[in-house]
């Protein structure tokens, strides 16, 4: 016989009876943190109703979170990894339903790696680090992506980012070094919803992941930047390949993911509006366009006073 509950009332909403899948408790449904971070989130979004200027404002219109059916879960040793479950949410005046099909999974982060070799020439070379390792769920043995993984229940973004990079590539980074795009470019955002993740949701239609995109760049020797190519990495299950991208042809090489376009949108878009500041694509180029300049500049003074 399947596990019910009900949850407690939130400022004065309606219950909400949940019903569990075989052998889950009450209290491991509960500990779930993807699920809470669910569970309130849309509570929020339910509240933004009342609104007087939310398309849902007017009361034939309004929707209430009425029963919560958790169908299966997968587990990562102890812990739960995954959870999918069927909500319904219905109108209040007609009962009807809005899509619920949900699949719980939490937060993940991704990194755009952006590397540019010491060197005393003018061109401005740039190459970003991709991983090619198997996504069974794609169907593939060597799905082409930026950096990603999921954050633990203890972890934080910029600390679950530096995890993972260690852990794909070899690189190690401090935290200091990495910076958030997904939270500068929502910083000004009109209409966001302020209550959700600061972070990039690939599925919504689907699933509850978010993505904070990271941005991490580093002038290093040629010696190596060449040690990455083809570099072995991740555990044993994991089977990762490293492959080093020029920036120019991020957009192809990985246009099958969502993260590394959104990412490399990200970019751009806080490089254009002059967000990112010296770590933008043209900086390091302006800045020795710059220096060219003034040691043309000195030489031409130079050359004046010998005269």
């Amino acid at each position: 016989m399947a596990t019910r509950f009900t949850l407690r009332n939130a400022l004065g909403e309606p219950p909400v009876e949940v019903t569990l899948s075989a052998g889950l408790s009450q209290e491991a449904c509960l500990g779930f943190k993807p699920f809470n971070v669910w569970l309130e989130s849309l509570r929020q979004s339910l509240r933004l109703q009342s609104e007087e200027h939310h398309p849902f404002n007017a009361e034939k219109e309004r929707y209430t979170l009425r029963r919560i059916n958790v169908q299966s879960v997968d587990y990562f040793g102890s812990r739960i990894g995954f959870m999918k479950m069927e909500t319904v949410v219905e109108n209040d005046s007609d009962g009807r339903p809005l899509p619920g099909i949900v699949f719980l999974r939490g937060g993940s982060v991704a990194v755009l790696i952006i590397l540019r070799p010491e060197s005393e020439d003018e061109n401005d070379e740039r190459y970003v680090v991709l991983t090619q390792q198997p996504r069974i769920p794609a169907g593939s043995l060597t799905f082409c992506e930026i950096p990603a993984g999921m954050i633990d229940d203890a972890g934080t973004f910029k600390g679950a980012a530096a995890k993972e990079l260690l852990e794909e590539t070899g690189l190690i980074v401090s935290v200091n070094e990495l910076t958030d795009m997904t939270m500068l470019a929502l910083k000004d955002a009109k209409g966001s919803e302020s209550h959700l993740q600061k972070a990039m949701y690939p599925s919504p239609g689907g699933c509850d992941e978010y993505i904070a995109l990271f941005l991490w760049e580093k002038t290093m020797p040629c010696s190596e930047l060449n040690e990455l190519r083809d570099k072995l990495s991740g555990n044993d299950t994991e089977k990762i390949t490293l492959k080093l991208v020029k920036y120019e042809e991020l957009w192809r090489e990985g246009a099958r993911d969502a993260k590394t376009l959104a990412a490399l949108a990200l970019y751009e878009g806080l490089t254009r509006a002059g967000v990112l500041g010296d770590k933008g694509p043209t900086s390091s180029a302006r800045k020795r366009k710059k220096l060219r300049k003034g040691k043309s500049t000195n030489r031409r003074h130079r050359t004046e006073e010998l005269r």
